[in-house]
């Protein structure tokens, strides 16, 4: 407890989701992306995989149907495929798989019909990663930086951790101060308000706020343990009575909202043990 000095920078696991999760609800405020149109409409080259029918808002609230686990303890997980294929550091002698993100997320593989059930895959994150660098002209730590990094007055640069190509891991990769995520919540907190400036439009915080679709996540992995949430744009929506949201990731990273408590509270962990069901009985 207590290790992280204040000038310290923290790997935010799967919080980064958030932060493209937003920037895509952005881009869809903007016009600049349509939630109702496919994968395949933007990048061409996944016709042929699971994400070519999946429309934006199915891949931006992860209700998409894809042949891939993300279980951590399962050695033959697809997850391990997809973080062979993003590791930065040369490939073993033989390896003859995908050699980074972009490469894998063509080969992903449809497993029932988009748009029913809610299905946490971190793959989702990284393909709308792609759909915004492709669709904006600029790669995921540039628009961090221009849209929100910068005008929120951080203290510290934040950091992505990158593939063999130089391809930002949108879905896990990003690092950053603890003071300075704070300073994030708090401007989601206030409607997208901080630092002097309407950084990110209330309209977005407002569609963030009222939650996704409660029927997809009941019929979850999630539906008994995270009673009446649901996602919406890479967001955790409680619905509980304060109305509290969250960015989520695994071993305990946490940015917590609470609008009625007028309250934002930032974590970072390392909890043993890759899944939030060990740790949510008693964190949240």
């Amino acid at each position: 407890f207590g290790e992280l000095k204040p000038d310290g920078v923290h790997a935010a696991m799967s919080v980064s989701k958030t932060f493209t999760g937003t920037l895509g609800a952005m881009l869809i405020e903007e016009g600049i992306l349509n939630e109702t149109n496919t994968g395949a409409d933007y990048i061409p080259e996944l016709k042929n995989s699971a994400f070519g029918d999946a429309t934006i808002r199915q891949i931006l609230d992860m209700t998409t149907s894809l042949k891939y686990s993300e279980d951590y303890s399962d050695p033959n997980a697809e997850i391990w495929k997809f973080s062979a294929a993003g590791n930065p550091f040369p490939k073993p002698p033989g390896y003859n798989g995908p050699t980074n993100y972009y490469n894998y997320l063509v080969t992903v593989e449809k497993e029932g019909e988009h748009g029913e059930v809610f299905a946490y895959k971190t793959i989702n994150t990284d393909l709308m990663g792609w759909i915004i660098s492709r669709a904006a002209g600029k790669s995921i730590p540039e628009l961090l930086s221009e849209k929100i990094w910068k005008p929120l007055g951080t203290h510290f640069d934040g950091y992505f951790q990158v593939d063999g190509a130089g391809i930002a891991f949108a879905g896990g990769g990003f690092s950053a101060n603890m003071r300075d995520m704070a300073m994030f919540g708090e401007m989601i907190r206030n409607k997208g308000y901080f630092n002097n400036a309407q950084i990110i439009p209330e309209e977005v915080i407002n569609d963030i706020v009222e939650g996704g679709d409660k029927e997809s996540f009941k019929q979850s992995v999630y539906g008994e343990s995270l009673k009446n949430w649901s996602y919406r744009n890479m967001w955790w929506i409680t619905h509980n009575d304060h109305g509290a949201f969250a960015a989520r990731g695994v071993h305990g990273q946490t940015i917590y909202i609470d609008p009625t408590a007028e309250m934002v509270i930032v974590r970072f962990a390392s909890h043993p043990e890759a899944k939030n069901s060990k740790i949510d009985p008693t964190s949240l």
